[in-house]
């Protein structure tokens, strides 16, 4: 039986440090070439395989493969594109395996957060059941730190590790300030229905009574009069008053307090921007003068301020899932497994995709504080070895350098394109 060729994809909002995992993936199956063949991977993700854009990963050099590891963004470039049902539409599904099969492609890694992996589960059913099967192995990765089964997702480490220090630094600036001008300072993280990013903010404070003294969860729901009575008695308190909101707080009825009115091409609610909701608010209600920031792309592209745990992370859970490719596995998705005792430790175990696929994992009753604003000492402590360590770039005339790879398409196989 001949070696199979693989194929593998980034998806959705990319991170600091998927181009690690990408890495670990690559230079996994470069050593296990009795197994795996020619590594290919999608131009602009699930859509490579879809439009048969496939980039031939042997053309680039083992040093620019290397320096993945500390490049931000997708290196093979992402996309937000979501596979309907079977039932909505079985053509897409179809397509895909046309392509493996035209490309002898037998390993499928996609590297995503949770619609990845019921996509990747879908592939595996469907292969087969069309006498082509693939073995289909989802690499977690999201910043909202939302996959079940893993304890925690590459990528969100340094996301929090950024939000963390921009929160601190930021609050330096108001508080020296706050005599005679700004009183209020917004910053807007990501996370549309789970706090994580916005309870790594609390990482900042060093005593009690530090910023941020208000972090706004979308598991809490929104009470608008609790939350202005908050701000005031730490602006009266302290003269000044630091919030981490994350983008998807709501209201009790679920509400978004930001709801744009519109979804994006997942189906997900638009948000509108939550931090000019509450500077408006804070405004017309209090009279205070406020400034706030979006986090956005900067915290997810932040490569220069890494968590060295993220990175290390992110590259393990690429490199183990070739290699459990390799032993034949399918359906399933590396997941870190925290070890117990005082000193942080973990390992890589297997999860199956049905029970990652579709499932979110929200921020712990037990890791938000009583009064719904802050993080217990068991948050603190699930979060803390997460941010630890530093990874920094090689710098050159003052700037970080990234990997830039030549991106060479093979040549098309198949006579039908295929419109998305």
């Amino acid at each position: 039986m001949s070696k199979k060729n693989a194929f593998y994809a980034q998806s959705g909002g990319v991170t600091a440090v998927i181009n690690a995992s990408a890495c670990g993936v690559i230079e996994a199956a470069r050593e296990n070439q009795d197994k795996i063949g020619k590594v290919y991977a999608g131009l602009n993700g699930i859509l490579g395989a879809l439009r048969e854009e496939l980039i031939d990963v042997s053309q680039e050099s083992v040093e620019d493969i290397a320096a993945l590891r500390h490049t931000p963004s997708g290196a093979f470039g992402s996309c937000r594109y979501k596979l309907k049902s079977l039932e909505e539409n079985r053509a897409e599904y179809e397509r895909l395996i046309e392509v493996f099969k035209a490309h002898d492609i037998g390993y499928f890694f996609y590297n995503g957060g949770g619609d990845s992996a019921d996509t990747c589960l879908k592939v595996s059913q469907l292969s087969e059941t069309m006498g082509y099967p693939i073995q289909a192995i989802h690499i977690p990765k999201t910043v909202d730190n939302d996959l079940p089964l893993t304890d925690n997702c590459p990528g969100f480490g340094s996301v929090a590790k950024y939000v963390a220090v921009s929160t601190k630094e930021a609050a330096m600036d108001v508080a020296s300030m706050c005599a005679t001008s700004t009183k209020v300072f917004i910053l807007e993280v990501m996370g549309r229905h789970a706090g994580w990013i916005a309870a790594a903010g609390a990482l900042a404070q060093e005593e009690e009574g530090d910023a941020p003294h208000i972090i706004l969860f979308p598991e809490v729901a929104f009470d608008k009069e609790k939350f202005l009575a908050k701000v005031q008695k730490t602006v009266d308190e302290k003269g000044y008053c630091v919030i981490a909101a994350s983008e998807g707080a709501q209201y009790e009825d679920g509400t978004f307090l930001a709801d744009a009115g519109t979804t994006d091409a997942f189906g997900h609610k638009q948000l509108g921007g939550v931090a000019p909701t509450l500077a408006n608010m804070i405004k017309s209600e209090l009279g205070l003068k406020y400034h706030w920031a979006l986090a956005d792309y900067l915290q997810r592209a932040a490569r220069h301020i890494a968590s060295a745990t993220d990175v290390e992370q992110a590259y393990a859970v690429g490199r183990a899932a070739v290699e459990m490719a390799a032993a034949g596995k399918n359906a399933i998705m590396p997941a870190i497994i925290r070890a117990e005792g005082e000193e942080y430790s973990w390992s890589i175990a297997e999860a199956p995709l049905s029970e990652v696929a579709n499932v979110e994992k929200f921020m712990p009753k037990e890791y938000i504080s009583e009064d719904g604003f802050g993080i217990t000492d068991a948050g603190r402590e699930y979060l803390l070895p997460l941010i630890q360590g530093e990874d920094y770039p090689p710098y050159k005339n003052g700037v970080p350098q990234y990997a830039k790879l030549k991106k060479q398409l093979v040549e098309k196989k198949l006579d039908t394109e295929f419109k998305v």
